[in-house]
């Protein structure tokens, strides 16, 4: 008989620790420079749940992972439209349980209602942070260049005259077909939602006037460029531009960025925290979820990338620099002129695709 305890010990070495005792882990895939790394250490301290980051430069890669399945990713960062939509469409998306997402009533519900229309019911994301796409501007140096171009337009970047003179200090595009279509709809008076064969000619033949003054193509490293004045127009989100001023301002090389959104129309998006369909750890995402929308946590976030959130509680502990500026948190008479897209068409997001693929090359 005393064989049996011997026994149970020797299993016990052989098996090794119990289950329990297993390191609990979320995998996160989020923008590129859109977190706050102190929040993800907080996080880890307080749950014991390690944090595996990891970033994506546009919503093509992020739809591409999460459609083709088992991305092995417990909380990801699409925006509204056209992403999130399209993943809840296609069943890639779990519903939040929001009995296990407490902080979830700290949401601002007229924000939630503006994303309604990609989730109904908002079942399956909250709100993580939003903004708008327009131009980041050097406006020093644009001004040398283009003194009598409107710095409030999209025709500072879409006229070509105005794009070949600007031109020598360098313009940067944001690399997504999704982001920047609908913006050139909008700037040509037509619905940016419009899938009409003429309207997407339109688009091609303003895109290709320009396409010979655009220096690079980026999404993730347009920042940077614009810090250190390496280029001085560039169609991207409001947040990076706001970011790239205060990294300018910091490195006090003389290098003035200003964030421009267009007086004709800009688009407004959300990004959203949302749960794989076959996420592998479910609990712990809830429990990221939750956390990110405590106030105290959310506020910081927005301090660091300077993009708003949807948390008005947390507006106290945000810089107030940050609040009073309108470019991260716009008034409502700049929220009435902006703008959301929805999903198109399979068939129309195809023919977007290739005239991307054509404006890119040149031809």
């Amino acid at each position: 008989m005393r064989l049996l305890p011997l026994l149970a010990v020797f299993a016990c070495l052989l098996l090794g620790p119990p289950a329990l005792a297993q390191e609990r882990v979320v995998n996160v895939y989020n923008w590129t420079d859109y977190t706050d790394p102190k929040a993800l250490e907080r996080f880890t301290a307080e749950t014991g749940i390690k944090v595996q980051y990891d970033v994506f430069d546009s919503l093509e890669t992020l739809e591409g992972k999460l459609l083709a399945g088992h991305s092995g990713y417990d909380v990801v960062v699409p925006s509204n439209e056209p992403t999130l939509s399209r993943l809840i469409k296609a069943g890639a998306l779990a519903e939040i349980d929001r009995s296990r997402v407490p902080n979830w009533k700290n949401l601002d519900p007229d924000l939630m209602r503006r994303v309604e229309t990609s989730d109904p019911g908002n079942r399956h994301g909250a709100i993580y942070l939003w903004g708008t796409i327009g131009l980041g501007v050097l406006p020093d140096k644009v001004r040398a260049l283009a003194p009598d171009a409107a710095m409030d337009s999209w025709t500072l970047l879409f006229k070509p005259e105005n794009a070949k003179r600007i031109a020598k200090c360098g313009i940067t595009m944001m690399d997504s077909a999704i982001d920047v279509i609908p913006s050139v709809l909008a700037y040509l008076g037509k619905n940016p939602n419009s899938t009409d064969p003429g309207d997407l000619a339109a688009v091609e033949k303003t895109l290709m006037a320009i396409r010979p003054y655009i220096r690079t193509f980026a999404s993730g490293g347009a920042l940077e460029a614009m810090a250190t004045g390496e280029t001085c127009l560039v169609f991207d989100y409001s947040g990076d531009v706001i970011q790239a001023q205060a990294r300018a301002a910091e490195a006090g090389r003389g290098v003035t960025v200003r964030y421009v959104a267009p007086k004709e129309a800009t688009e407004v998006g959300f990004d959203m925290l949302a749960i794989p369909a076959d996420a592998p750890h479910k609990a712990e995402a809830l429990a990221f979820i939750d956390f990110m929308l405590r106030p105290e946590v959310i506020a910081g976030i927005t301090n660091v990338v300077r993009y708003p959130n949807a948390v008005p509680a947390s507006l106290p502990m945000v810089r107030p620099e940050l609040k009073a500026d309108t470019n991260v948190f716009p008034t409502p008479e700049m929220m009435a002129r902006f703008f959301t897209v929805t999903a198109v068409a399979p068939a129309a997001e195809r023919a977007r695709t290739r005239l991307w693929a054509r404006f890119k090359a040149g031809k």
